[in-house]
C-alpha cells in the first residue's frame, strides 16, 4: 500500500470540465493526493459518474464542495466567474485557498467577488490533457509559501510549472494559451508538405508530429538555444537551408511573433471589456 501524501488536503473543483479532469487524473497518477481527496460535482450525470469512478467524492452543491475543502480550484467559463464567486462567498472562509484558472480573470476581480484575498491564479494549457501543461501561476496578497507549494505540486502533476507576475499574464496567454493551436497549424502544414512531397497521409501525419516533438524535447533537455541547434541541422548549401530560406520569404517567424503579440493584445482587450 502506497504511504499517504506528507502534506495531505482536500481539493475540490468547483467546475468538472476537462482541465479539472486532467488535473485529477494527474493528481492520482502522481500519487500527490489520493482520490478520495478530491472532491467536486456537475449538472451532467456523465461527469459525475466520471470523477465518481476516479474514486472522488461527489456531492451535492457548489457551496459543499468550497465548505468540505481546503483549496477550491475555480474552473469554470469565464463568463459565469462572477456570479458563481458571488453565490460562493459567504462558504469562502479564512482557512480556504481559491485557485482560479478561469482566463482573463485578474486576481483584484477573485477578491472583489469571493470578499477573499488567498488567491492564486493559475494559466495552465491544453495539453494538460496528456500530462505535458506548461502552467503559469501568480499569488495573492495572502496566500502563503504552503499555498503556493499546493499549487505547484497540483499542476507540476500535469506539466511543467512556472510563476510570473500577474501583469504578464495577458503575453503568458498569447504565448502559452494560444501557442498549441500555432503548433497544431505547424504539424498539419508540415504533413500537407509530406504529401505534396509524395507521402502517405498517415506517414507524413506522423513524421510531423514526431518532429515537433523531438524538436521540442531536443530544446527542453540540451539547454541549448534554438538557433544553435537550427544551426547543427543547416549544412552549407543544403537542404534544411533550403527550405529555411522559403520560411523567411514567407514571414515565419514575422508570423509566429506576430500571433502572439495579436493574442496578448485581444487578451487584454476581453479583460478589460
Amino acid at each position: 500500500m502506497a504511504a499517504p501524501p506528507k502534506d495531505a488536503f482536500r481539493l475540490g473543483f468547483v467546475g468538472a470540465g476537462n482541465l479539472a479532469e486532467s488535473i485529477t487524473r494527474g493528481v492520482i497518477r502522481s500519487a500527490v493526493l489520493p482520490p478520495a481527496s478530491i472532491r467536486t460535482t456537475h449538472h451532467r450525470a456523465e461527469r459525475r459518474s466520471l470523477f465518481g469512478s476516479f474514486g472522488c467524492r461527489i456531492l451535492e452543491t457548489n457551496a459543499q464542495v468550497v465548505e468540505d475543502s481546503d483549496v477550491v480550484i475555480i474552473s469554470v467559463k469565464p463568463q459565469i466567474v462572477k456570479q458563481v464567486l458571488t453565490e460562493l462567498k459567504p462558504f469562502f472562509t479564512k482557512d480556504k485557498l481559491i485557485v482560479s484558472i478561469a482566463a482573463g480573470i485578474k486576481m483584484k476581480d477573485i477578491k472583489d467577488w469571493s470578499g477573499k484575498s488567498r488567491i492564486i491564479r493559475v494559466m495552465p494549457n491544453t495539453p494538460s490533457a496528456v500530462g505535458l501543461a506548461a502552467s503559469v501561476f501568480c499569488t495573492g496578497e495572502t496566500a502563503t509559501k504552503k499555498d503556493e507549494e499546493r499549487v505547484s505540486k497540483l499542476f507540476g502533476a500535469i506539466g511543467k510549472v512556472w510563476t510570473a507576475d500577474e501583469k504578464y499574464f495577458d503575453a503568458i496567454t498569447g504565448l502559452s494559451g494560444s501557442g498549441p493551436a500555432y503548433i497544431y497549424l505547424a504539424i498539419e502544414a508540415l504533413a500537407d508538405g509530406g504529401v505534396a512531397a509524395g507521402l502517405t497521409r498517415d506517414l507524413a501525419l506522423g513524421l510531423a508530429s514526431q518532429t515537433v516533438l523531438g524538436a521540442a524535447a531536443m530544446v527542453n533537455q540540451t539547454g541549448k538555444h534554438p538557433g544553435q541547434l537550427k544551426d547543427e541541422v543547416t549544412s552549407p548549401a543544403g537542404t534544411t537551408i533550403a527550405g529555411i530560406r522559403e520560411l523567411e520569404k514567407g514571414a515565419f517567424r514575422a508570423s509566429l511573433i506576430n500571433a502572439v503579440v495579436a493574442a496578448t493584445d485581444r487578451c487584454r482587450e476581453l479583460s478589460q471589456s
